[in-house]
């Protein structure tokens, strides 16, 4: 698991945006929720996670070569799809905004507090602040759906927590990026 959120936060680094403050309508979440799911950094993230579960051999049960790999991006890429049909119907209905916002500003710790806050809190089309059922219903509800196509020993209720777990996790690692990385392009770059 280590390797694969090591990929994935490079992916989340690398595409990482900041949004605007104007509320999103519902044909703007459906399009946020698609470039999620076909954008080239959906693609790089599911060839490096696939990656690290092919060279992990996670499922065993898939065994290795071009066949099995070819399953895990596949399965990944279905899963992250999945998730973000779940995100779209749930953020659209409950009126939340799935867009992370930067603090840009204070210390590390603080900045690092509030990349975890706004992996559990979301704000709401109307400007409140509420926990995020969009995130933590898409993340659980595409890990148990996407576990049919998993051998029996994971496809099971708790495999399906777990994995979802393991998504909320790695949301904290995006929204640490999408905190951290315009100061980094900057330094690094010499840019804004």
């Amino acid at each position: 698991m280590k390797f694969t959120s090591a990929f994935l936060l490079v992916g989340c680094i690398v595409w990482a945006g900041e949004p605007a403050d104007r509320p999103l309508s519902v044909k703007a979440k459906l399009r946020f929720h698609a470039v999620e799911t076909a954008s080239p950094g959906f693609v790089v993230e599911m060839a490096a996670y696939a990656g690290a579960l092919h060279w992990m051999d996670t499922p065993r049960e898939w065994g290795q070569g071009g066949a099995a790999y070819g399953k895990r991006v596949a399965s990944a890429a279905g899963a992250t799809a999945i998730r973000n049909v779940f995100a779209f119907a749930l953020d659209s209905t409950l009126r939340e905004d799935p867009r992370y916002r930067r603090s840009g500003h204070g210390n590390f710790f603080a900045r690092m507090g509030h990349a975890a806050r706004e992996t559990f809190v979301t704000r709401t089309d109307g400007g409140r602040t509420r926990f995020a059922t969009w995130r933590f219903g898409s993340a659980v509800g595409a890990a148990c759906l996407s576990n049919v196509w998993y051998p029996d020993r994971l496809n099971t209720f708790s495999s399906g927590m777990e994995q979802g777990a393991a998504t909320i996790g790695l949301d904290l690692l995006g929204n640490v990026a999408s905190e951290f990385w315009p100061d980094v392009k900057h330094i690094v770059f010499r840019r804004q």
